[in-house]
């Protein structure tokens, strides 16, 4: 079993209006990932993202393209604190 890490992920880019939270919601949820991802007033996307390694680093790759629609300009990825709590969501 892959060693369990936590991370934060900001996303920049048109992710805002193109359904990029739930794109990323069902994309950790299939993984079995825990944590949540939110909009945040800068236009950018933000997500704490953990679990084993393997996983959370297959979920960070996917939001490189992100779901159809967006256009990601940038990701930013580094170690976070792993107070997810159990589950995925969609955070307001």
């Amino acid at each position: 079993m892959s060693e369990r890490i936590a991370v934060r992920v900001k996303v920049t880019g048109r992710v805002q209006g193109v359904g990029f939270r739930a794109w990323t919601e069902r994309e950790a949820q299939a993984l079995g990932l825990d944590g949540w991802v939110r909009n945040e007033t800068d236009g950018a996307v933000t997500a704490l993202i953990a679990g084993p390694r393997d996983r959370v680093q297959r979920l960070v790759d996917a939001l490189n393209s992100g779901p159809p629609g967006a256009r990601v300009e940038h990701v930013v990825s580094e170690p976070a604190p792993d107070d997810a709590g159990p589950g995925f969501r969609v955070a307001f």
